[in-house]
């Protein structure tokens, strides 16, 4: 089996598995593990469709669906001189594995990727107030942000780092990448743990119930994009939302999807 084969039996579930329960509660819920999740952790991603049928628009508006989704990273991680031998106080920080975490799935959901096409690096010998000697890198990276269908958008980052032995590329390089992402999808660098009134503003400027709505009654949806909604739905807790369907009529929006997603597929003689 090819490495795309296999990425695409672990993400795609049966096509009997979709769409989104039609209304929220238990079912919508995961396990109780006995365990309290980080308050500042982004939902689960839910793939709901292979790789190949995610909706073939621009690079643009992948990358702006992409946005829509990773709203916010929390800086869940502290540095603390006295574990690494470094000066200044404690802090919190965005650490790249918390942004990588939140931002990759909605990257591969969207059919979005960003690959480094040049790094320009610079190095400088440094010393440390201990007298330890040190590698700087300072590196100018150009990304190719790559749509599903293949056009380009051009992006650039810088990142620094130092090391000791031979690293200082490796994590200038993912400086680079952490603060390119955070700044090209406008993800808040505020904590939203810290400033309540902030994080509720951000969540009032995700998506509408009436946004969804009109995507999935207006028949030039595509079944692709219909898989890619479920998810979306249940991560936005919008299955709930009631809005007036096609025919005038009040109807919860998970409810609407479900009805349209089977008379589509039906259609399609699936």
């Amino acid at each position: 089996m090819s490495l795309r084969e296999r990425a695409e039996a672990a993400e795609a579930p049966p096509a009997t598995d979709w769409p989104a329960p039609t209304t929220p509660g238990t079912a919508d819920r995961p396990a109780d593990t006995g365990r309290a999740e980080p308050a500042d952790e982004l939902p689960d991603i839910e793939y709901t469709g292979a790789i190949v049928d995610v909706d073939q628009v621009p690079v643009h508006v992948g990358w702006a669906r992409v946005m829509a989704d990773v709203q916010s990273v929390g800086k869940g991680d502290q540095y603390d001189p006295a574990r690494s031998g470094g000066r200044g106080g404690k802090y919190n920080y965005r650490g790249v594995d918390r942004v990588l975490n939140a931002v990759g799935p909605a990257l591969r959901r969207h059919g979005v990727m960003v690959i480094p096409v040049r790094t320009e690096p610079t190095y400088r010998d440094v010393t440390t107030s201990g007298g330890a000697k040190m590698r700087e890198c300072t590196v100018t990276v150009t990304y190719e942000i790559r749509g599903p269908k293949g056009d380009v958008m051009p992006a650039q980052s810088c990142g620094e780092a130092f090391d000791s032995g031979d690293k200082a590329t490796t994590k200038a390089s993912t400086v680079a990448y952490r603060n390119l992402l955070i700044t090209a999808l406008s993800i808040p660098t505020r904590d939203p743990r810290l400033d309540a009134e902030a994080s509720n503003h951000e969540r009032g400027a995700g998506p509408r119930p009436a946004d969804y709505r009109d995507e999935i009654a207006d028949p030039r949806t595509s079944l692709g994009r219909l898989k890619q909604m479920s998810g979306e739905l249940q991560q936005h807790n919008l299955l709930g939302a009631v809005v007036m369907n096609e025919v005038g009529e009040q109807e919860q929006l998970g409810t609407m999807y479900s009805r349209v997603v089977r008379q589509r597929r039906a259609e399609a003689g699936e």
